[in-house]
């Protein structure tokens, strides 16, 4: 039988007994229905994994003992930065969850003159909560130890406006450039994607003033969630942890 792996926002340690949130704790009684004995694993986003076992289940909380802990997660050769056009429902999810599983380090939701979806106030709030529960559950699929960051979604003026360190990519079908043909980044990349329509011709054009580097993949168009992916994948396969293994 599989051990279940849990994301838990608390301080863990070898020998402790601490008590798991509320959320963790409802999965493992409601859904996972484990009970007294059971073991799992723990990750808090800090690198490691961590064996436990389940001492007590309650309303307030599931106490558990921390019984060893994993090496180190080692830091990626090479970290890519996604900044993804907000698409509509479940593109946008797809998107999210398979960056996360192909390794990608931070992902910036953007605002773009194409994107068909209207977010604000409360309902920016709960829609970035949502997203970050993809991004929760598809570490613990996917066996990662560090998190990936999900930061504030941004218009695409301001985050191009706002300083970045590492290179510049945007995924453009009509590039002259093939991805493969690209030297390697010395640390980090930052990968630029439109939503459903790619980014307007303004845009690109914005883009490259700032230094991005316009390139394809292939002879194809690819729908909004099928190309981070496609790209990441190259990426990784080229200079990042697909190399490393």
């Amino acid at each position: 039988m599989r051990i279940p792996r849990i994301h838990a926002e608390i301080d863990l340690a070898v020998g402790t007994t601490p008590t798991l949130p509320v959320g963790p704790s409802r999965h493992l009684a409601q859904v996972l229905r484990l009970g007294p004995g059971a073991p799992l694993i723990l990750f808090n986003g800090d690198g490691f994994d961590y064996a436990a076992r389940i001492l007590s289940l309650q309303k307030q909380g599931t106490r558990v003992a921390v019984e060893s802990v994993s090496p180190e997660e080692p830091q990626a050769p090479l970290a890519i930065h996604l900044a993804l056009g907000i698409s509509k429902g479940e593109r946008m999810d797809y998107a999210l969850q398979k960056a996360v599983e192909l390794g990608v380090g931070a992902i910036r939701p953007l605002f773009t003159e194409r994107s068909q979806v209207r977010l604000e106030g409360d309902r920016l709030e709960r829609r970035l909560e949502h997203w970050n529960g993809i991004v929760v559950a598809a570490c613990e699929q996917s066996g990662r130890r560090r998190l990936p960051r999900l930061e504030t979604a941004d218009r695409f003026e301001s985050w191009l406006a706002s300083p970045r360190t590492g290179s510049g990519l945007l995924l453009d079908p009509t590039a002259s450039v093939n991805l493969t043909e690209l030297e390697r980044p010395a640390t980090s990349v930052n990968l630029l994607i439109g939503p459903e329509g790619g980014l307007s011709p303004r845009e690109r054009e914005r883009a490259g003033e700032a230094g991005f580097q316009g390139v394809r993949l292939g002879p194809r168009i690819l729908r909004t969630e099928t190309a981070p992916l496609a790209a990441i994948a190259v990426i990784q396969a080229l200079w990042g942890d697909f190399r490393a293994t």
